[in-house]
């Protein structure tokens, strides 16, 4: 047996260890090792038989062979382990000029398709001092010694050294020996599976080690096969253009917005498809693989070798471990694919993470279409669905807010036209209104609110209602449309077909299970026999344990009975999370209430007569600022109380945690305004009887033009403080906040003359990057601004205006961070958008129900129609305003709550009005709600009713007119099934032709006579053994 004298080399293989403790004699110790004999060669004598060899276990050798031991750990810490040599081939850094940069290994043939970095400690004078001599009080070396007592030879001599030193230098670096084991145990199963590695550690990046990763090619056939990946074939098919009216109008579009399309070969239509079936060994003959280096791109490579990373555990822990827990507990610190090149720079190389940087992550093309073929094919499916649709959205968006400004044209244009405020604003208006507030507020004149009666006219006008059903109505043709662009892109893209198979485990899932399995399986085994020290194998033991956990975690899993506390949790920390965002709200009420009746007081004639506008806009502001806190806090916890689910697979995580993020988030954007809506005003009482609260804040109510202005207020300061601060400059700043961090924490700035020198390589440059954290962060602000949009367009028109110019921002802004700020994601394939498409749906319904009720509600336009058709004497709006006031006595006012400046228009004040439907003062029954009241309320709810069923039904004739699946797609796709059933008979009739050239003549009268089996039996045995050669 020979174990290989290098520094790195500190445990044996389980073979070995196994072998050499059953059977000592079998096995000749000595002390020393000849060099002259050492079995290593240089890197580059060493051949490929001998890695292979040294890749699979070797037997124990004969007696002439010699043997030794060096920085064993102890048993039932060793694992795997594979020489260094096939780790790393070092060559010179001239040399390593011609890697292209960190994308090849030191060959400069075989390409880099992943990198796995870990830390790496420095050495130190006493660490390398007792390299030898780490375990000499173990059983293993004590074992050692009596087994070469018994053959005969001295037990290896042990180093001398300080005890004490020794033995805190050994606690320093347990766990960094401890990873170190885990990893060379990792590295060697990847081995095992095929892929080739390659170790840098002599970076310019301090303290960090990387792994190069290879898959080569009978890898990629294997894996590609698995994951049941559609390539192109060498059958080729014309893709037939539709013909008609409908067909000429779409070239003469194309033609007109042929500027606008990126030049991207990608992005071109084109005439002709290759024809696409799973991949397959058996059927490589059907495949281009002329150029096997580009027949998988670096996109495809590298989600073959992540899916081989995923799957290749590490099984010498106390349970198993793969790619998650490794990166979990620091055996590794990161794992990414590399980006293809750079993207600006001197002599850069055409690639397409460049062209995806020139041609779509740029600001100067932002009116142009995005290359969303080029977008797949970088990033993957998933990615490429996204912003596939963001882009729909975004031009989705442009019909709607032409809409928007022509409805707040129409209100700019008719305000002068408007009764209602044309009397609020007449100079002979003497009509004297009640006090806001108690004690600070007078008595106040009603033509004060003139600014504010125009101004809500510009939001509150029938043209609203006309602008809620058109964009219910949007909502559904964006819907319907999306899901046609998704089934055009499943088309060519290769997806039709595609199932998403289960995905595995999580690695705390499988921890989970592990445990609850040996907790069973330690309730029910008996107490173990106790076997002598010397024969035990310890090794063995563990192995065996972990085995058998491995085949109950096979048969255990979580049930609801062991997810009821967390479940529990969930729902108390759900409740509790949305009370602190009523919680908030309330706050903001009584800062309102409270500098309102502040700044009544105030000495400063201008601070009183702006009092309104300085409290609303104040409290919208306070708004944005605890919304953007609180989506921070709310996204962490979203994402704890989905750790605590333990949800079996990565695809079960990511939807427990958009839905839990999206209540919390979408309440805590909405709260506020809901209240605004269809709270403020209606829990006021009246004067004289008014509602408090603690029995001193009176609640607040709306100006006379209606809550509608200050909802618009509201929303316009949230919706535009998210778009600007979170969206935009939080997605800028803090990528690069992070990156320079990184830069600090690696020591970059002491190395900054040899970056002058020499660049870093690719691997290097792309660690200092961001990682990938997932598409929830661009979906979630993307759904937020999409209730923007629809939920409360009845109160704000200028929305999908607001939304399209950010969106226009977003597009370019998200596709700058991930070509240059972030690493590159490893590719995913998915034909949807999952779980995003229902909340739109859910979102859209909803909508449909709140426009109703904020044009029922929230405007005056039911009071105006009924007052028009029911109370006017000519038919007309003039009498409107005053019909809407009610009379109060201003001896009514209890004690305490009247004005203290009660003289403050000039005059004594007996009757003051305030809007209410309720009987005046000298009547039978006093300030009771009169019988317009009622009859406006029965106008609100049936028109609530009658909107609600009206536009969800023409929203669902929408869908039911528009098919799911354009009709050319549907032909195409059709056109493939016959294509390929034809290819498959061509290719067996090919078979058969060849069988029948190849079998005597009697095999055409066992055909004619029916017997396939005589036939074939009739073929010579070398005939047949020649022929499933050639097949």
């Amino acid at each position: 047996m020979v174990l290989f004298n290098q520094p790195r080399m500190d445990v044996l293989r389980l073979e070995r260890c196994t072998l050499l403790f059953v059977f000592p004699g079998r096995a000749h110790l000595t002390q020393d090792l000849n060099p002259s004999e050492d079995p290593l060669r240089e890197p580059g004598q060493q051949s490929g038989e001998a890695m292979e060899r040294n890749e699979r276990s070797t037997p124990v050798p004969g007696k002439e062979k010699e043997v030794d031991i060096i920085n064993i750990k102890g048993i039932e810490d060793i694992g795997y382990v594979q020489p260094d040599s096939i780790l790393l081939n070092c060559l010179t850094p001239e040399e390593n000029t011609g890697c292209q940069h960190g994308l090849y290994f030191q060959d400069g043939e075989r390409r880099v398709d992943y990198i796995l970095t870990y830390h790496i400690k420095k050495p130190s004078s006493s660490r390398s001092n007792r390299q030898s001599s780490r375990f000499t009080d173990n059983a293993f070396t004590r074992s050692l010694r009596r087994g070469t007592a018994r053959l005969g030879r001295a037990p290896p001599p042990q180093p001398r050294g300080d005890p004490e030193v020794a033995s805190q230098d050994h606690s320093m670096d347990y766990h960094e020996d401890d990873k170190r084991l885990r990893r060379e145990e990792f590295e060697g199963n990847l081995r095992d599976m095929g892929l080739e590695l390659e170790k840098d550690e002599d970076t310019k990046t301090p303290g960090v080690g990387f792994v190069k990763i290879h898959a080569p090619w009978h890898v990629l056939c294997r894996e590609a096969e698995f994951m049941k990946l559609k390539m192109p074939t060498k059958k080729v098919y014309e893709v037939k253009q539709s013909t008609g009216v409908g067909a000429k109008i779409n070239t003469l579009v194309n033609k007109a917005t042929e500027p606008l399309h990126p030049n991207v070969e990608d992005n071109r239509t084109q005439n002709v498809k290759h024809l696409s079936y799973m991949f397959s060994r058996e059927k490589q003959h059907l495949f281009d693989l002329s150029d096997r280096d580009s027949f998988f791109d670096s996109k495809t490579r590298a989600s073959i070798v992540f899916e081989v990373l995923k799957r290749t555990k590490c099984t010498k822990a106390k349970y198993s471990m793969g790619l998650t827990s490794l990166l979990g507990s620091g055996v590794y610190t990161d794992a990414y694919p590399l980006h293809d090149g750079d993207v600006d720079g001197e002599n850069v190389e055409p690639n397409d993470r460049k062209l995806l940087y020139e041609e779509w992550a740029s600001y100067s093309v932002f009116y142009k279409y995005q290359p969303i073929g080029l977008v797949r094919k970088y990033f993957g499916e998933k990615i490429g669905l996204y912003f596939a649709w963001l882009g729909l959205y975004t031009q989705m968006l442009i019909p709607a807010s032409l809409v928007g400004v022509i409805v707040f044209l129409y209100g700019c244009a008719t305000v002068d036209d408007n009764i209602p405020s044309m009397e609020i604003c007449h100079p002979k208006n003497t009509i004297t209104m009640c006090p806001l507030c108690d004690r600070a507020c007078s008595y106040w004149k009603l033509k004060e609110a003139c600014g504010t009666a125009r101004a809500s006219h510009l939001f509150d006008n029938p043209a609203t209602v006309f602008f809620s059903i058109f964009m219910a109505l949007w909502a559904a043709m964006f819907m319907e449309h999306w899901k046609r662009r998704q089934m055009r892109l499943n088309y060519e893209w290769d997806l039709t077909g595609f199932e998403e198979e289960e995905d595995h485990p999580r690695a705390e899932y499988e921890l989970r299970v592990m445990q609850k399995s040996l907790k069973k399986e330690h309730k029910t085994q008996k107490k173990p026999t106790e076997i002598a020290e010397e024969t035990t194998n310890k090794w063995k033991q563990t192995v065996q344990s972990a085995m058998a956990g491995l085949k109950l975690t096979e048969k255990e899993k979580l049930t609801c009975r062991d997810r009821l506390p967390a479940y529990m949790t969930n729902v108390v920390m759900m409740l509790l999370m949305i009370g602190v965002t009523f919680a908030i709200v309330f706050g903001v009420i009584l800062y309102r209430i409270s500098t309102k009746a502040a700044l009544h007081m105030s000495n400063n004639p201008t601070t009183r007569s702006n009092v309104r506008l300085t409290v609303k806009t104040t409290a919208a502001i306070i708004n944005l600022v605890v919304i953007l806190i609180l989506d921070e806090v709310y996204g962490a916890v979203a994402r704890w109380l989905t750790v605590l689910e333990v949800p079996k697979t990565d695809k079960s995580f990511e939807e427990r945690l958009i839905f839990k993020t999206f209540i919390l988030k979408f309440v805590n954007a909405f709260t506020p305004i809901i209240y605004i809506a269809f709270f403020r005003g209606r829990l006021v009482g009246r004067p004289g009887s008014y509602l408090y609260v603690f029995e001193s804040y009176r609640m607040e109510e709306c100006a006379h033009g209606g809550c509608l202005m200050e909802l618009c207020i509201q929303l316009s300061i949230t919706m535009l403080g998210k778009q600007l601060i979170q969206n935009n400059l939080f997605e800028i700043g803090i990528p690069k906040l992070k990156k320079l961090i990184r830069y600090i924490k690696s020591k970059r700035r002491s190395f900054q003359e040899e970056e002058r020198e020499k660049k870093l390589q690719r691997y290097e440059t792309d660690h200092f990057l961001e990682p990938f954290a997932g598409l929830t962060p661009e979906y979630m602000e993307m759904i937020i601004q999409f209730g923007f949009v629809t939920l409360f367009v009845a109160s704000f028109p200028l929305a999908p205006l607001f939304a399209l110019l950010n969106n226009i921002i977003e597009i370019r802004l998200d596709a700058k961070k991930f070509v240059a700020e972030l690493r590159r994601p490893v590719a995913a394939r998915a034909k949807d958008i999952g779980i995003w498409y229902n909340l739109l749906r859910a979102v859209a319904k909803v909508a449909v129900i709140i426009n109703a009720f904020v044009i029922s509600f929230t405007s005056d336009f039911i009071p105006r129609l009924v007052y028009q058709y029911m109370y006017s004497l000519d038919g007309s709006m003039h009498g409107f305003v005053n019909h809407t006031l009610s009379y109060f006595n201003v001896s009514d006012f209890q004690n305490g709550k009247e004005p203290m400046d009660a003289l403050h228009l000039g005059y004594q004040v007996e009757m003051c009005r305030y809007k209410d439907y309720r009987e005046p003062p000298w009547s039978n029954t006093p300030y009771v709600i009169s019988k317009e009241f009622w009859a406006v309320l029965a106008a609100r709810l049936a028109f609530v009713i009658v909107f609600q069923n009206v536009v969800m039904l023409m929203s669902d004739i929408v869908d039911w007119l528009i098919p799911d699946i354009p009709k050319d797609i549907s032909l195409q796709i059709h056109k493939e099934k016959i294509l390929m059933v034809e290819l498959f008979m061509k290719e067996e009739q090919g078979k058969m032709q060849f069988i029948d050239s190849m079998t005597p003549c009697g095999g055409k009268e066992n055909r004619n006579n029916h017997a396939p089996i005589a036939r074939s039996r009739s073929i010579p045995h070398t005939h047949s053994h020649t022929h499933a050669n050639n097949i």
